[in-house]
């Protein structure tokens, strides 16, 4: 008969440690989050519908990318050619590939890029391209975000909020394409003819940033989407609608160091014995041991518990490596991970002859015992 035990052990505990206060950037709205556990660190007027700029560039891409593979090559249209402000060189007609397109409206946020991607898309169908834009935000749960222009160019009822595109950037990350353009300071388009370069000052100076993306117009000042990672999550921090540049450079960064700081690397579970169940006919007891590692990142300050689910006894015969329970790791009520407990070692069973000898020896203990 195996009987379960459940012990709840405090591991870890982080109340020594003191939170720094949430940074307070100069921006209309911040938002800070962890993408590994969808935990919002921070935030401020977060649902706000404001102008986003380029950034709405992330979405042009992903509904571009749902047509167009990068290696085609499209055709420019007169009008995408004509768009002005942040632009790469184009003419009407040009033949140009859809990744020298995604890197132009990607690194240096070219509206002309962007304008010609959503023209190829939609055969030339622009408004039906914003269309789909509308379409896949609404999929995506983006309730306060409406397009009106694939390039972002303000326009009336051209907005988003901190929440929107921080979820937005977290989608965008999943495509491999641009994933490996957004972390890129410069790159060379048009057959060499041109090196695009990236508005994301953060790019190779904040540790572990990989993207994303940046924008700004009048109306919707200087606004950035940039993600941080590290072992174990990546911290997306957003800020809208900052005054200047270098103030939403220093923003930015204050949130992600903050953001960052907030977690740390731990091993939670190692490889060794956790508990022991006792074993019949004066066996040594068996060591229940987590064979592999549990490495997570946990929030500083909080507690981690250690839930171990086992026999207390065990009937024979035992075979190492054979499984006899789990060990849970919790903080706030959130599972962190679960590993087996297994046998350490092998126990078999005794024949007739042991079990005999084991009850005669344990009759003859009990009835000494019974002596005045």
């Amino acid at each position: 008969m195996r009987r379960l035990l459940l012990a709840t052990v405090v591991a870890l505990v982080f109340a020594g440690q003191a939170r720094a206060a949430v940074p307070q950037p100069n921006a209309r709205a911040f938002y800070v989050m962890n993408a590994a556990t969808g935990e919002v660190l921070a935030s401020h007027n977060a649902s706000d519908r404001v102008p986003i700029a380029s950034i709405t560039k992330l979405m042009t891409v992903l509904i571009a990318l749902k047509h167009l593979k990068p290696s085609q090559i499209v055709t420019v249209t007169g009008n995408a050619a004509q768009v002005g402000e942040s632009r790469i060189p184009l003419f009407k007609g040009e033949r140009i590939s859809v990744r020298d397109l995604l890197a132009g409206a990607l690194i240096q946020s070219a509206n002309n890029a962007a304008d010609a991607l959503a023209a190829a898309a939609s055969g030339g169908d622009v408004a039906r391209f914003v269309g789909w834009m509308n379409a896949r935000a609404r999929a995506l749960g983006l309730h306060d975000t409406h397009f009106v222009r694939p390039d972002g160019l303000d326009a009336p009822g051209h907005v988003s909020s901190a929440r929107d595109v921080a979820l937005l950037a977290q989608v965008a990350m999943h495509s491999p394409v641009v994933r490996d353009i957004v972390r890129l300071r410069t790159d060379t388009i048009e057959n060499g003819d041109f090196v695009v370069h990236t508005w994301n000052d953060l790019l190779g100076v904040f540790p572990g940033l990989i993207g994303v993306k940046t924008g700004h117009t009048d109306d919707a000042g200087w606004c950035e989407v940039a993600a941080a990672r590290r072992s174990g999550y990546t911290i997306y921090a957003v800020i809208l609608g900052s005054p200047t540049r270098a103030l939403r450079n220093a923003g930015l960064q204050s949130l992600l160091a903050w953001g960052v700081s907030q977690y740390r690397t731990l091993r939670l579970v190692a490889a060794q014995p956790y508990a022991w169940a006792a074993a019949p006919y004066g066996r040594r007891a068996v060591p229940l041991v987590a064979r592999k590692p549990l490495v997570r990142a946990v929030r500083v300050g909080r507690p981690i518990v250690e839930k171990i689910i086992a026999p207390t006894a065990v009937g024979l015969p035992v075979r190492r490596g054979e499984p006899l329970g789990r060990i849970e790791v919790w903080t706030g009520g959130k599972l962190l991970g679960t590993r087996p407990l297994l046998a350490g070692r092998s126990v078999s069973r005794p024949g007739v002859g042991g079990r005999l000898r084991w009850y005669t020896t344990r009759t003859v203990h009990n009835l000494v015992g019974l002596l005045p």
